[in-house]
């Protein structure tokens, strides 16, 4: 028996990347997944979104989920609007009556511009951080009711960054705060319930995007890797298939023990020493250690302030 058979997921972005790998993973431990976003065959994602436009699909990820031994179910679902989130959610439980696991790969607009805030468009920086993080607040809140009567369930928040250090733009550093904020006041407030929350970030990625950016595919990466000067810049030779911060999320929803980890932050790398999983090709990247031993000046940069946010260890929760 697999894992997580008999399990209900939602994958909220599940179109590409990330979304992709995790509810393909979570079809590999068993698990039914309604994959939910806003680009599908039958209607194309017109917004302002960064990827809006490219061709992958909700339905070409549910027939993945299905391949990798799970069930896929492609739900067309704009999750900034309240009443589509709410009838997924209410499809959900008429279909399945439960729901075990809720991932949020939600994203929004790119950042436009690093300048100093007091430079940026105020009206674009509202729209940005409501883009981001509303979809991620509405569909918790739309979730949450089906974990609570069961008194189980695993909420996992796809962010950038395993620490709280300030993000480079004020906007995106208030957006990812937020999310990881988000993912610790959930937590407190599930956990007597028997909900668990927390946040899980991926090592660099190698998305579609990402990959046709480079000019590579999945077969020949390792090119771009050794002769890209920016990608070996920024440590492509350490990246990861989506898939792997996948058999992140699955590991940590299969895991009876899981409400030990509600309220932290936690990365793909680490978890994988912890569960035992790898990549697909049978490698354990680690983005963290590359990252100490090539740009220990990102790892161990000084705040220009008395003071920075830190992670307590012991907990891996957020304080101040």
């Amino acid at each position: 028996m697999k894992p997580l058979e008999g399990q209900v997921a939602l994958v909220a972005g599940a179109t590409r990347g990330a979304g992709r790998g995790i509810a393909r993973m979570l079809g590999e431990a068993g698990a039914i997944v309604y994959c939910s976003g806003r680009s599908s065959r039958t209607q194309a994602n017109t917004s302002d979104h960064v990827h809006a436009g490219r061709p992958e699909t909700i339905e070409e990820t549910a027939a993945l989920v299905s391949a990798a031994g799970g069930l896929g179910i492609p739900v067309r679902v704009d999750h900034t609007i309240d009443q589509e989130i709410a009838a997924l959610l209410a499809r959900i439980q008429k279909e399945q009556r439960r729901l075990d696991v809720l991932v949020n790969i939600l994203t929004g607009r790119p950042v436009k511009s690093w300048k100093s805030f007091w430079h940026l468009p105020l009206d674009e920086g509202r729209a940005f951080v409501n883009g981001w993080i509303w979809p991620h607040v509405a569909t918790c809140w739309h979730a949450a009711p089906l974990m609570v009567k069961r008194k189980s369930g695993l909420m996992v928040e796809i962010i950038e960054q395993n620490g709280i250090a300030y993000h480079g733009q004020f906007f995106f550093d208030l957006m990812e705060i937020s999310l990881k904020r988000l993912s610790y006041a959930i937590a407190q407030e599930l956990a007597p319930k028997g909900v668990t929350a927390l946040a899980i970030t991926p090592g660099f990625m190698r998305t579609e995007a990402i990959l046709q950016g480079f000019g590579v595919t999945e077969a020949n990466w390792r090119e771009a890797a050794e002769h890209n000067a920016e990608a070996k810049a920024w440590g492509f030779i350490s990246s990861e298939t989506p898939c792997f911060v996948g058999r992140a999320v699955a590991a940590l929803a299969a895991d009876p023990h899981v409400a030990r980890k509600s309220g932290g932050i936690y990365d793909s790398w680490s978890l994988s020493e912890e569960y035992g999983f790898a990549d697909l090709d049978g490698t354990r990247p680690n983005m963290g250690r590359y990252l100490s031993e090539h740009h220990p000046q990102l790892v161990n940069r000084k705040p220009p302030t008395a003071f920075e946010w830190k992670l307590v260890a012991a907990s891996r929760s957020v304080t101040s």
